[in-house]
């Protein structure tokens, strides 16, 4: 139970990195705009929290806060991401670098808990070797976009986000059993 305790986060997260590859399986343009979409909803609602705050704040303090500045940026970059979500769509190959990065990171990382496992004497260390292996191959492929389609790269996407959850869990579950013994 404690070492449930220790890692429902990170358990967590692995699910929901899952459910996102799924869902980009199965609709990639749908689910992107639906996301870009609610983005924006959210921003617009910030917006509006943040002028109500700025107009009920006292003058010196609502000056301050810069509120009002805010509030007015947030709206307009909801207003952006409701009404011009397909921009994002467009520009998909200059995001998926980002993503591409954000992977190669994770996979620095992963490759610093297998070495901390490893020195920890943990006999399933090479587990998480195996999920930093798929998780820098998977940057590598993104990194140098070989697609020609954005559905093809989503495709590509939803399944290294579940391979990669897959392999998370996996060794979460395993290096647990490790201590337990």
């Amino acid at each position: 139970m404690k070492f449930l305790k220790q890692h429902t986060n990170h358990i967590i997260l692995c699910f929901f990195e899952a459910l996102v590859g799924i869902l980009l399986l199965i609709n990639p343009i749908g689910f992107t705009s639906g996301i870009i979409t609610a983005g924006g909803v959210l921003l617009l609602l910030v917006g509006i929290a943040s002028i109500i705050k700025y107009f009920r704040a006292e003058t010196s303090e609502a000056a301050a806060s810069q509120s009002l500045t805010k509030g007015l940026t947030a709206l307009l970059a909801g207003a952006f991401c409701v009404l011009r979500y397909q921009w994002f769509l467009v520009t998909f190959p200059a995001l998926t670098i980002l993503y591409g990065v954000v992977i190669l990171v994770t996979g620095l990382g992963k490759i610093q808990a297998a070495i901390d496992m490893l020195r920890q004497k943990n006999n399933r260390w090479f587990l998480a070797a195996i999920s930093a292996v798929v998780s820098l191959a998977c940057a590598v492929v993104i990194l140098n976009n070989p697609f020609s389609s954005t559905v093809i790269l989503w495709t590509f996407t939803g399944i290294s986000l579940i391979v990669e959850a897959i392999f998370d869990v996996v060794a979460i579950i395993v290096s647990g059993k490790q201590e337990t013994i």
